[in-house]
């Protein structure tokens, strides 16, 4: 047996890999065994035969932001002619729109727009958990946390403290990207960077709010790099136990001032078999077919993951940049039964939700 394939056994079986391992095997494995050691992982931790997705919206409530990310198609500076933030009643007409469909998650993202106060974040989040008090409110960026405590001179603790008693109940990962220096120093010179990342999540866990974590790979990290950021995860998690799933997407190119070329399919499943692999103290990893479309998505499922991510019923950011995929939930639910599995209905926190299916059998 080669030292790889030895590797490959070793995190199969929920062993742990070196960051060097790691890169080893990320590198060198064929795409055909990785896959395979992922996959037994996967059924190892889930051995039945359910994969779960959630109804849930991206609510893109202002483009307006002072970040300037290269990466990114959807912002625009302050002043710009076609910036917009949504009013709270318009905010509440998509999530009620939203609620009607089923959602049970409702994801409030925008740009780091610095004239946002405090207060209408607390006054929507309110608003939203009295109208629709069995939604939950799973939102804002780390990058929008830390704009929000520079804009009111707060603390994040205080930021998140506020915002979880109007009624936030879980972070996701957005803004990760890259969690290395020299990376965000290319593609996010203005954003936080990587050590306040870590420290928003932090805190959030630290207040017993769950968070996901993300990865945006294919824009200019080296291979080396995106094992470096599994393992500034990895590391967190060990500590605070937060994170409740992993997801990992590639950056679309086509629209956005940074370029650049698309990923490979191979290459997101790729990833995703090594984040199984390598990221052994996450719960869930999620196949996005957001920007790889649904039938790589689908494969994902035999490359180490659990779940398929949601319905994301609206969505700006990544279509701006490029993307056409779009999804509903009878779409969901026949790659999920194509692939072998049942298709069951879930919450923010992977707790199974008492919800009918949009297809039959």
């Amino acid at each position: 047996m080669s030292d790889v394939n030895a590797l490959l056994e070793r995190a199969a079986e929920g062993g742990r890999l070196s960051y060097d391992e790691g890169l080893r095997v990320y590198r060198e494995a064929s795409l055909y065994d990785i896959g395979a050691a992922a996959h037994r992982r996967r059924t190892a931790l889930y051995p039945g035969d359910e994969v779960s997705y959630v109804i849930d919206t991206t609510i893109n409530y202002t483009n307006i932001c002072d970040v300037h990310c290269t990466f990114c198609a959807f912002f625009r500076p302050e002043g710009h002619a076609e910036g917009y933030t949504m009013s709270i009643d318009e905010v509440l007409t998509r999530v009620r729109w939203a609620a009607d469909q089923g959602a049970t998650q409702i994801m409030i993202q925008g740009g780091v727009n610095p004239q946002i106060p405090v207060s209408y974040y607390v006054d929507l989040f309110e608003a939203v958990g009295k109208e629709f008090p069995h939604v939950d409110i799973h939102s804002l960026s780390t990058s929008e946390i830390c704009g929000i405590a520079k804009r009111e001179s707060m603390t994040v603790e205080d930021v998140l403290k506020t915002l979880r008693a109007a009624g936030l109940k879980s972070l996701p990962g957005a803004g990760a990207e890259i969690l290395v220096e020299r990376v965000r120093k290319r593609i996010s010179a203005r954003k936080i960077d990587d050590d306040r990342w870590i420290e928003v999540m932090r805190v959030a866990q630290r207040l017993g709010m769950p968070t996901t974590a993300t990865m945006m790979f294919g824009s200019v990290e080296t291979d080396a790099e995106r094992i470096q950021h599994l393992d500034v995860l990895r590391e967190l998690q060990d500590e605070t136990h937060g994170f409740t799933a992993f997801i990992p997407w590639y950056y679309v190119p086509f629209k956005t001032p940074l370029r650049g070329k698309e990923s490979s399919g191979l290459e997101y499943l790729r990833v995703l078999a090594i984040s199984r692999l390598y990221l052994d103290n996450f719960a869930h990893l999620q196949s996005s077919w957001l920007t790889p479309g649904m039938k790589l998505g689908q494969l994902g499922l035999m490359f180490g993951c659990d779940d398929m991510g949601g319905t994301i019923l609206e969505e700006k950011v990544v279509t701006l940049a490029g993307s056409t995929n779009t999804a509903h939930r009878s779409d969901l639910e026949r790659a999920i039964r194509a692939a072998g599995y049942k298709p069951v209905i879930r919450d923010t926190y992977f707790d199974k939700r008492d919800y009918p299916l949009a297809t039959s059998a």
